[in-house]
């Protein structure tokens, strides 16, 4: 069985001149939750768009489930919440669910249990046009989860939720996961996605700029010593780290930077004090996945 459940090879959408996304190629893995980064207009909904076969490509192809994207077995087995959920505001949330279950051949228990996983059972019977942002988008979440496809397509699920409501969203999207479904989802909120993803993709001006893990697109992280005496320093914090940079802080003191990867620090500063150096302050630091987003969002522009 092919591991990708999602591939993408070039896909291309142009509207005259201009190309939404250009030469995208991402593939997301069975059973991963694979977030979609990119700064608005970049290329994220048009490209959700192709892979759920509903904008046609204008170069490119992609596959969805080994299938052709917008096919009827394709569609059978994936769950999607574009551009916000759109239900009959005189109807129930149930009711709405329970439409949407008829047309895929559900039975009603399915959007019962729906609604239970959304947190929304006790509002199920409440008009959807009594519903705030939040919920609205909840049962937007409620209707892909119908039935249980392989596959979800998420764009911003968090949109309009309060911060327990993104935190039940995020306990949910990674209990999806562990039990075997797999989640594209798009988004701006860099601490969720950080906090639930396996691997993410970023888009910048309708392409690719990045395709791996979050760790990976942080990057490495960084060792700072605060010491002195700096040359008595310098040869210690080389043996645990090797290639070492020094400068001064704003008040003299010697700083040294070096890659933290495989440094035992205590072993560092044991070694450091023992040769009578004074540590002032002794740090591992790694970039916020924001830093990382912004950083390559502007080099983009």
């Amino acid at each position: 069985m092919d591991d990708n459940i999602v591939s993408t090879d070039r896909l291309t959408k142009r509207y005259g001149d201009r190309a939404a996304a250009d030469r995208v190629s991402l593939t997301v893995r069975r059973g991963e939750v694979y977030g979609f980064l990119g700064p608005n207009g970049a290329g994220k909904t048009t490209t959700l768009r192709m892979v759920l076969g509903l904008v046609k490509p204008s170069g490119g192809s992609a596959l969805v489930h080994g299938l052709r994207p917008g096919s009827p077995e394709a569609l059978r087995r994936t769950g999607s919440l574009i551009e916000g959920p759109g239900f009959f505001p005189y109807l129930s949330g149930l009711e709405n669910l329970r439409v949407v279950g008829r047309y895929r051949g559900l039975g009603r228990s399915d959007a019962e249990e729906a609604l239970e996983r959304v947190d929304l059972a006790d509002r199920g019977k409440d008009r959807f046009r009594t519903y705030s942002l939040g919920m609205k988008q909840r049962l937007g979440v409620a209707a892909a989860l119908m039935g249980r496809p392989d596959l979800l397509v998420l764009d911003e699920p968090t949109n309009g939720l309060d911060p327990a409501g993104m935190a039940s969203m995020r306990r949910l999207i990674q209990d999806l996961s562990s039990e075997g479904q797999t989640v594209l989802l798009s988004s701006h909120l860099l601490a969720e996605v950080q906090q639930c993803c396996h691997r993410v993709g970023v888009i910048v001006d309708g392409r690719m700029s990045f395709e791996g893990t979050v760790a990976d697109l942080r990057g490495a992280r960084v060792l700072r010593v605060r010491a002195e005496p700096g040359d008595r320093a310098m040869p210690i914090v080389q043996g645990a780290a090797g290639d070492v940079e020094q400068n001064r802080d704003e008040d003299g003191r010697a700083v040294l930077t070096a890659d933290a990867a495989g440094v035992d620090v205590p072993a560092m500063v044991r070694k450091l004090v023992a040769d009578g150096v004074d540590v002032h302050s002794v740090a591992v630091q790694e970039r916020s996945l924001e830093d990382v987003f912004l950083t390559m969002t502007e080099a983009g522009r």
